[in-house]
């Protein structure tokens, strides 16, 4: 994994960003628990490339 991973979970976490946003706004509780799903999903995506890096050096 490398750059492109890191990228996919930046997207990830900002589409959840956007989602949980909309929920607030819309008063959609699911949405706003979709979003925080999908960012801690990228959260821990990236915690694991921040192990497999530490590993390579």
């Amino acid at each position: 994994m490398g750059i492109d991973d890191r990228v996919e979970n930046t997207a990830e976490d900002l589409k959840g960003k956007a989602k949980e946003a909309h929920g607030k706004m819309t008063g959609d509780d699911e949405k706003v628990a979709e979003g925080k799903a999908d960012q801690a999903k990228a959260d821990l995506k990236n915690a694991a490339e921040d192990v497999k890096d530490a590993f390579k050096h």
